[in-house]
């Protein structure tokens, strides 16, 4: 059996500049082949950097635990849809939470993650943001090229009517938080500024908001950040000073030696189980003392 490919610092650096700065493959590729070597390396080592798409998901689609349906709903923009899990032994309405997708659209590991959540007693909104310009295509490369497309204010207006729907749902009580990562991650900081009905905010690795926007924040935020995420880190301290100052409601962990996108599974390179594991139970934690 071949050796598995050694994936260094650098590389996981230029899969991030490509995918959330140049979106130029050929550029990456061309880098990732001088970083590994060869072409034949950099073959081999792209897709340890990419998320994998057939990567089991932890809560499988057929849980009878889970009751799940894609749905529709009025936003700003127009129709937008998503993928709603519902916990099936609940006979209360329950908390209901959005789940606010990386940069590659609504995807499979977005849906398992809101019934991960769903198991724990949420009513989980997976929003396909991408609705505006007709959902999120199955190529990520596509999907990254749509969402930098998307107009900032549209997007914040459509994530408040997905907190609003949520929050009037019969299946649900009139609490909603919101968890985000990466691109979703920023999106929930925006979301806790415009929306004052907005509960809880949790975000994984998300740029963070304007400080002179924090005083019009209301929802209490946990905020999880990776500690090489040297790009999405450098407004942090900003960040913490102004909840400070405004006496917001937070808590901020940055997870040490681990990269941006340290929470997916999917992904092989950069996912990390032990910061994953300890984010999560945290979020749990965070999600039980402010929603019931």
């Amino acid at each position: 059996m071949a050796d598995k490919p050694t994936v260094t610092q650098a590389m996981i650096q230029a899969y991030d500049d490509y995918t959330h700065l140049t979106l130029d493959r050929r550029g990456f590729m061309d880098k990732l082949t001088k970083l590994a070597g060869s072409g034949a390396a950099a073959a081999a080592i792209a897709p340890l950097l990419a998320a994998n798409s057939a990567h089991a998901a932890i809560v499988p689609p057929s849980d009878k635990r889970v009751a799940t349906s894609d749905v529709r709903f009025l936003g700003e923009t127009g129709v937008m849809g998503g993928y709603l899990a519902i916990p099936a032994f609940a006979t209360e309405p329950v908390p209901g939470i959005l789940v606010m997708h990386e940069n590659r659209g609504l995807n499979d590991h977005m849906r398992d993650i809101a019934r991960r959540l769903a198991l724990e007693g949420y009513a989980a909104l997976a929003v396909d943001f991408l609705s505006p310009l007709g959902g999120t295509p199955s190529d990520e490369d596509t999907a990254r090229e749509m969402v930098s497309e998307l107009k900032n204010p549209e997007t914040i207006a459509n994530a408040v009517a997905a907190r609003a729907w949520l929050a009037g749902h019969p299946r649900t009580t009139d609490r909603v938080a919101a968890i985000g990562f990466c691109w979703g991650g920023g999106l929930v900081n925006d979301l806790a500024v415009a929306d004052p009905e907005l509960r809880a905010g949790i975000v994984y690795y998300g740029r963070q908001p304007a400080t002179k926007d924090v005083p019009a924040i209301k929802a209490a935020m946990l905020l999880h950040y990776a500690g090489l995420d040297e790009r999405i880190n450098a407004g942090l301290q900003a960040y913490r000073a102004a909840l400070l100052t405004n006496d917001k409601v937070f808590g901020i962990h940055v997870y040490p030696r681990v990269n941006h996108a340290f929470n997916n599974d999917t992904s092989a390179a950069r996912y990390n189980k032990e910061a994953a594991d300890l984010a999560w139970s945290r979020t749990l934690a965070f999600l039980k003392g402010t929603m019931f």
